[in-house]
């Protein structure tokens, strides 16, 4: 699980390094740059009652086979994008990778609900962990690839990532427990319990759709989810021309600046195997993760100078609240089931709304003239995603 999730962010990190050549290579604006980047956030909304139907037909291991496979496909082919003509295959490229990363993204909960049950913070913390380090790979060296093999080679290097980990994937579920989506347990997709005639299916997973979807714990985390994958990927996206406007950065220097805010995320990603050794509520691991993200905005509005604190404290924040939702998913949920369809529902919402972030940060810096005023909406989101998690975490929350 942990080399497989080194490629759940890695396609998405390492364009923003290189958007500048990607958006001159593609004779592309800046906005219309921005969209590629959000297009993979999208194919998470839009996918993820699909890939929970896949996930539910063959199986979670299964699944996590295709969703490695495809980010392999997706990222060759964005990769052979070149000229004008080019930008539809890169657009195609990734959305296959945002549609495999999809597969992935809701593969993995059921996976730890089911394997890891007894231990879904730790489980959690160290997948999240795992993709955050991926991310570091490609945003520190992406541009030092790109200025030596140019872009298209450098961002098909990472490739390699896929490789190994779809290798190590069909080696680690050798012998068939793919097939049913349990460790041998002869029972269903969904871990472990006989599969029931089609239609007596059908109407089992109505029923589990419907209770999912009448739950407040499950909007409560969705609008969590939105504030999270909404102020992640809009960061992701502009905080490398961020930091060279406003600190004066080179490419390459903005690129390896940048990486902070992804490479702190796999010490937040600990934070609930911490908490949870220290027997601490999981709210406490919530507030400071929350707290940690809103110094981002607040400090690089007013006190840019100090800005890899805020970028450290913000990556901290970004990876263990990830880690915090889905572990939430995992308790709250009840069954593989439900947390896979309240993982797929979360999901849809959040990326929705996400996919839109780098081309909204990028669209609100130009009509403003400089960084205040996407500075101050990632605040703003930032707050509400606060609330959230405080409603969600609360010692004895409301019957759901």
């Amino acid at each position: 699980m942990l080399v497989v999730g080194l490629n759940f962010r890695a396609p998405i990190t390492a364009v923003p390094p290189v958007l500048p050549d990607v958006a001159a290579g593609l004779g592309m604006s800046s906005v219309e740059a921005g969209l590629l980047t959000g297009v993979p956030i999208l194919c998470f909304a839009l996918f993820a009652p699909v890939a929970s139907w896949i996930i539910g037909r063959i199986g979670p291991y299964r699944a996590m086979t295709i969703a490695v496979g495809g980010v392999l496909a997706g990222t060759l082919l964005r990769s052979a994008a070149t000229g004008a003509a080019g930008v539809w295959i890169a657009v195609t490229g990734t959305a296959v990778i945002g549609v495999a990363i999809t597969i992935g993204n809701v593969a993995a909960p059921v996976i730890v609900t089911h394997d890891f049950a007894r231990r879904a913070a730790v489980a959690t913390g160290l997948y999240t962990a795992s993709m955050n380090l991926g991310s570091v790979f490609t945003t520190t060296l992406t541009v030092p690839l790109a200025a030596w093999l140019g872009w298209q080679a450098a961002l098909a290097a990472w490739s390699v990532l896929a490789v190994v980990a779809l290798v190590w994937w069909a080696w680690v579920i050798r012998g068939g427990q793919g097939s049913d989506g349990g460790r041998g347990s002869g029972g269903g997709p969904d871990g472990g319990r006989p599969v029931p005639r089609r239609g007596a299916r059908a109407t089992v997973g109505s029923r589990a759709t419907d209770r999912v979807l009448r739950r407040p714990i499950t909007w409560v985390l969705a609008v969590a989810f939105v504030g999270q994958s909404f102020s992640y990927f809009a960061v992701t996206g502009v905080l490398p021309e961020l930091l060279g406007d406003r600190i004066g950065f080179t490419p390459a220097e903005a690129g390896m600046a940048a990486s902070l805010f992804q490479g702190l995320a796999i010490l937040g990603s600990l934070v609930l195997p911490a908490t949870s050794a220290l027997r601490l509520p999981i709210g406490v691991a919530s507030a400071v993760v929350t707290a940690s993200w809103l110094s981002l905005p607040l400090g690089l509005l007013f006190a840019p100078g100090w800005w890899a604190l805020w970028c450290s404290l913000a990556g901290f924040a970004q990876g263990g609240n990830f880690a915090v939702i889905f572990t939430l998913v995992a308790q709250r949920a009840g069954s593989p089931v439900a947390a896979r369809r309240m993982a797929a529902t979360i999901q849809s919402c959040g990326y929705v709304i996400a996919f839109t972030g780098p081309s909204v940060m990028f669209a609100v810096h130009d009509a403003a003239g400089g960084w205040s005023a996407p500075l101050s909406l990632i605040l703003a989101v930032l707050v509400v995603m606060g609330g959230m998690l405080t409603l969600a975490t609360l010692p004895r929350p409301p019957r759901t």
